[in-house]
């Protein structure tokens, strides 16, 4: 789907109440509503507003692809660079990013920070948007067939807005079909958890018998220039989300203890229940039955379908995502200063350390056959695909093959290691490793938003839960399998046999860290698991760790990597980060709640 104007401009910012300040500010353009939807293209344009208002990869940018944005704070930093897995290379405290690591945020101030007001702004702004759609739907002059997947598209996509809204805050004011003008006074309260996510289930049901099913051709379906639009497949795919996260510790009956009565049933389920559990993984079932989709495939050279699958525009693993024209998105934000990249986003230690061995074994398993004085040799093949070490090859901008060097002393530009924000790598994960910044055609890739094998790893989380681990594995080996790690004679690939539910527990927490890397998913499941306390607090662990590779001697080229030999020193000297249980919810803005006096505010906050 190809960006296109958004014809009728409305600022839904859910930020007042007032008249000069309304739930709507009304910016409308020299059409209004009777001219946009009284005109078939007029009317398609504007759904197509709802996902991609602004240009994707700006900081502008408002379409479903706005929490995935790697530029989506000030150009650079998102919840990525608030987790473990990524060091940001600014330390402004007033960043967005660094006040979420450090927690430094509060209700007062975290608004205040460039761009930041995007996490509760851009989702309303597009729930209005869908419900103006809803609203005018029926006077558009087009198919009754046409119509219906109008609001099949629309209803999907309010609530992944929604969505974004329930994993940052919890319940939040549900405003149903209803749109507000500039003159209407709001006074919303917060729905309660559990009937948010009921009513957010039903809306996809409703939105999948309404629209087509994935690869369905026209009439019944999409026409190819349409490609990038929700389906069937999209809607259950984000019920599985939806209910994995509600499943999980932080709404599964986790309200703070200090929590009054009317924070803990906006924030959570009462009590836990593992019948949530059994929900999510039937809804995971569901998808993974329905077979509209598999993989992407290809051990030709281990871990391949894995590189391939986000370099490919169209492909069968691709649930839901921001259709891109073709780009250097991820070769500009994450690539070294010798491949012109910025380097913004630098992986830590913390999840070099998470990769096992290519037999599948973890690095802290003695029959692993990791060696600590060769750190990077017969890793995980995702690991390669993911991570750019000391001595890695990628292209350079004299469009070659050619070393990456990260030791002390180089004097390569932007790569060699120095204490502050660099880590002793870089992100090679959806890069095209044939390119640079600056060198080759730009590919012709999407942002991957939802796949395949987050439905694989939601299956897993849940269907362990429920105290079944045994069902897990089929799954897990489908995906390790996938990833080029070799079967082993169990055909296990590297998994311990009959596994505990805590057992398993952990390591589909580390499959899910290393697999969906760098997707916006570690700062929302850190907090979903409640494991964040644990990794950021204490010694050491409060660290995100660096590789200080350190090169011995003087003798070695560097052009031909010959006779190099390094030493290489773990340091635990990285930004410290800071997190309080209240912090596993966000708190809604001071700004917010004196405009609507009807919400209250999430507990310790």
């Amino acid at each position: 789907m190809k960006k296109l104007l958004m014809i009728l401009g409305v600022c839904a910012v859910f930020a007042g109440c007032t008249k000069s300040t309304g739930f709507l500010e009304n910016k409308t353009t020299a059409l209004d509503e009777t001219q946009v939807f009284t005109d078939s293209l007029r009317t398609i344009q504007f759904v197509n507003g709802i996902y991609a208002e602004g240009t994707a990869g700006s900081t502008d940018y408002a379409g479903i692809g706005f929490s995935f944005n790697k530029r989506r704070w000030e150009t650079h930093g998102n919840w990525e660079t608030s987790a473990d897995d990524a060091e940001y290379s600014l330390s402004s405290a007033t960043r967005p990013s660094v006040m979420l690591y450090q927690g430094t945020f509060s209700a007062a101030n975290y608004g205040a920070s460039p761009k930041a007001t995007d996490i509760w702004a851009t989702p309303y702004k597009n729930i209005r948007r869908c419900n103006l759609l809803f609203a005018n739907i029926d006077r558009a002059p087009l198919s009754a067939a046409t119509k219906n997947r109008l609001r099949g598209e629309a209803t999907c996509l309010r609530v992944w807005y929604y969505m974004q809204l329930l994993i940052v805050y919890g319940g939040v004011p549900n405003i149903g079909d209803q749109v507000y003008g500039i003159d209407d006074f709001i006074n919303l309260p917060r729905q309660n958890f559990a009937d948010f996510v009921t009513y957010l289930s039903k809306e996809l049901d409703r939105a999948a018998t309404l629209l087509p099913t994935p690869g369905a051709a026209a009439p019944l379906g999409y026409q190819d220039l349409d490609f990038g639009r929700v389906t069937k497949g999209t809607a259950m795919g984000l019920k599985s989300r939806l209910l994995l996260y509600a499943a999980s510790p932080l709404f599964n009956g986790g309200a703070l203890a200090t929590a009054s009565d009317a924070q803990k049933t906006v924030v959570s389920y009462p009590t836990y229940n593992v019948s949530h559990w059994k929900d999510a993984a039937d809804a995971a079932e569901a998808v993974i039955n329905s077979g509209y989709y598999s993989l992407n495939v290809d051990n030709s050279k281990p871990g391949l379908g894995f590189y391939n699958v986000f370099l490919t525009r169209a492909n069968s693993e691709y649930i839901f995502m921001v259709s891109r024209p073709n780009n250097k998105d991820f070769e500009s934000y994450y690539l070294p200063g010798t491949r012109s990249g910025s380097n913004y986003s630098r992986p830590t230690q913390n999840i070099v350390d998470a990769f096992p061995m290519r037999n599948g074994k973890a690095i802290t398993d003695p029959t692993s056959g990791y060696n600590p004085a060769n750190p990077y040799f017969n890793r995980d093949p995702r690991f390669n695909f993911s991570i750019i070490f000391n001595g890695s090859k990628y292209q350079s901008n004299a469009n070659i093959q050619d070393f990456v060097w990260t030791f002390t002393g180089t004097g390569s530009n932007g790569d060699a290691f120095s204490s502050g924000g660099n880590t002793g790598y870089f992100c090679r994960k959806m890069c095209d490793s044939t390119i640079t910044n600056n060198v080759g055609a730009s590919p012709a890739r999407n942002w991957p938003l939802m796949r395949y094998a987050e439905i694989l790893l939601n299956y897993a989380e849940a269907i362990n839960e429920t105290g079944r681990p045994d069902l897990a594995y089929s799954k897990l080996r489908d995906i390790r399998a996938r990833a080029g790690i070799l079967p082993g004679a169990d055909n296990n690939y590297g998994m311990k046999a009959a596994m505990t539910t805590d057992e398993m527990r952990a390591f589909i927490q580390n499959e899910r860290r290393i697999e969906l890397a760098y997707e916006d998913q570690r700062w929302h499941d850190i907090r979903r698991w409640k494991i964040a306390m644990t990794l950021y607090n204490g010694g050491p662990n409060g660290y995100n760790k660096v590789m200080h590779p350190i090169r011995v001697g003087s003798a070695g080229s560097l052009t031909t990597g010959v006779g190099l030999t390094f030493t290489y020193q773990i340091e635990n000297n990285i930004r410290q980060h800071v997190f309080r249980p209240e912090m596993y919810l966000l708190p809604i803005m001071d700004e917010e709640i004196r405009k609507m006096p009807a919400m209250v505010q999430n507990p310790g906050w």
